[in-house]
């Protein structure tokens, strides 16, 4: 004949309030987020990255991205809070562009350039500039990546520093396109390809030096109506 454990129960007893529970009783199962779910949070970002490079932003909607990642389009909203954080995330980006370029869209356009190659300096020359050059690496090696980012920089940065700035839509989306030639070239030159002198001139030089140029393609004349004549021909 067995002996009863001592710590046994009579069946369906409730234990006591506060009685201390005899090890290996399981656990109480713990609230929060279901196991897997960090699988489920890939498998979106994945296919939003895929769905974003192929479409682009306002060609998808995020019931197809939970289609196309096999989850309820709940699990979207669950882990994103809308179309635009799940693009920004899909884009990995290291910094912000909305707090970089705080108070450049505010500004008169006429006085913007230099609070723009500011913005741009002052990015790049903090503790994020080593995870900055392996993103702009890693984005021109990836045709994927690069429509990525082609899309954010036209949604996000381009239309915060071109804000206000008058004249018809063709042409300021062309200024646009050059004040983004001017600040993506400052990047390669100075911090991934390195050339010198510009690679080690101090960052005022380079704001004086720089900004002018900018600021004639935001406002200054650039003989348009010729250039798009020509282009439209």
């Amino acid at each position: 004949m067995t002996v009863p454990e001592r710590n046994a129960r009579p069946e369906g007893k409730a234990r006591p309030e506060g009685d201390a529970r005899p090890e290996g009783d399981a656990p109480p199962a713990r609230r929060g987020r279901r196991g897997g779910t960090t699988a489920s949070r890939e498998r979106i970002l994945e296919a939003a990255r895929r769905l974003f490079a192929e479409h682009g932003f306002e060609g998808t909607s995020l019931r197809q991205v939970a289609r196309a990642a096999g989850v309820d389009p709940a699990m979207v909203h669950h882990f994103f809070n809308g179309k635009d954080e799940l693009f920004a995330l899909s884009v990995e980006l290291p910094a912000d562009p909305e707090e970089v370029l705080a108070g450049v869209s505010s500004a008169r356009p006429e006085h913007r350039a230099e609070l723009i190659v500011r913005a741009v300096l002052r990015l790049w020359e903090s503790p994020a500039q080593p995870s900055l050059v392996a993103f702009l690496r890693g984005t021109l090696g990836s045709k994927a990546r690069t429509a990525l980012l082609r899309e954010l920089v036209t949604r996000t940065v381009v239309s915060r520093i071109m804000a206000g700035v008058p004249g018809p839509p063709q042409d300021v989306a062309l200024r646009g396109d050059l004040v983004a030639t001017q600040m993506v070239g400052l990047m390669m030159v100075r911090y991934v390809v390195r050339l010198e002198p510009l690679a080690s001139a101090a960052p005022e030089d380079v704001v004086r030096l720089v900004a002018p140029n900018v600021q004639r393609y935001l406002t200054g004349d650039l003989a348009q109506e010729r250039l798009l004549d020509q282009r439209g021909s």
